[in-house]
């Protein structure tokens, strides 16, 4: 998922636009999208109307989109239908008539942009309408969709007065990852940073934080020892049995001693043997991580 920032940089001209990913899953979603269109006027009863048209906001000139379909209920209602589609794996992500939040924000954002009082998503994902086909509903929400345009408004002031916008609305996992998209890998010989007093908080909460972690790794490799120490009578009594049990008066100790198999490629072993083949499976992976220590100054 592409961050507001690597966006702002790539509307900058400042990044290239990725290759755009899953091309032949993108192509087939717009194969089904007539298909899903189908069965949904078959399911909800509502007339599906094509519309290739592009629209604009009313009070946001910006704020321009093209819908899949728009439907009319029975009664009149109007509204935009977005069509989907995807994996069995995924499609609890649409019980109870759920919707994924991404998706909510782009029917809002086209329900805003059309005018319209509801939208509907059709999700296919498998061959039985009945049973594989989502259908939920958004009514319009001028909370959210504030919300909404509020965000849009911050960020297409930051294009226009070339600054761009900060990471902190964004989930610390995906900041992490878009950062290392943007700057890429660490350079060797250049200057070091100097940190103004506002950091200082965050700063030592990490330096804390990690050396906390660090105090832990220990205590879990003692507890590791101590547990294997006190497994040693228990596996001579256990033998080849695979479970075992100690009732008390309050409980039961439930003991498991399974074998577990695990395969994994020994690279020692493809190296010396396969050489050719060990080099060609070889992937270099890179990560930045941030680490703080503090160091008393020298009187």
């Amino acid at each position: 998922m592409m961050s507001t920032l690597e966006l702002w940089r790539i509307k900058k001209g400042l990044m290239k636009e990725p290759a755009p990913a899953n091309t032949l899953q993108r192509e087939m979603g717009h194969m089904l999208e007539p298909i899903t269109a189908h069965w949904y006027a078959h399911k909800t009863g509502n007339a599906v109307i094509n519309d290739t048209c592009m629209y604009r906001h009313s009070d946001f000139p910006y704020a321009l989109a093209n819908f899949d379909r728009r439907f009319q209920s029975p009664d009149g209602t109007e509204g935009i239908l977005e069509c989907k589609s995807t994996t069995y794996h995924k499609a609890s992500a649409w019980s109870d008539g759920e919707i994924p939040m991404y998706y909510e924000f782009q029917l809002r954002y086209y329900i805003a942009v059309a005018d319209v009082p509801v939208g509907d998503i059709a999700c296919l994902w498998g061959n039985n309408p009945k049973s594989d086909l989502a259908t939920p509903r958004i009514h319009r929400d001028k909370v959210k969709e504030d919300a909404i345009f509020e965000k849009l408004d911050e960020w297409i002031w930051s294009l226009k007065n070339d600054k761009p916008p900060m990471m902190s609305d964004i989930e610390p996992g995906l900041a992490m990852e878009s950062l290392a998209r943007i700057y890429g890998a660490s350079r060797k010989g250049l200057p070091t940073i100097e940190f103004s007093s506002k950091q200082e908080t965050a700063l030592r909460h990490i330096a804390q934080l990690q050396t906390e972690n660090a105090d832990l790794q220990q205590t879990l490799k003692k507890n590791e020892k101590e547990i294997e120490a006190h497994s040693v009578r228990i596996a001579e009594i256990m033998k080849e049995h695979e479970h075992g049990i100690l009732e008390t008066t309050s409980d039961k100790l439930l003991i498991d001693f399974v074998t577990r198999t695990t395969r994994r490629v020994n690279s020692d072993l493809l190296k010396t043997n396969h050489p050719i083949i060990y080099q060609e499976c070889l992937r270099a992976s890179e990560s930045r991580k941030v680490k703080v220590r503090a160091e008393p100054i020298a009187v």
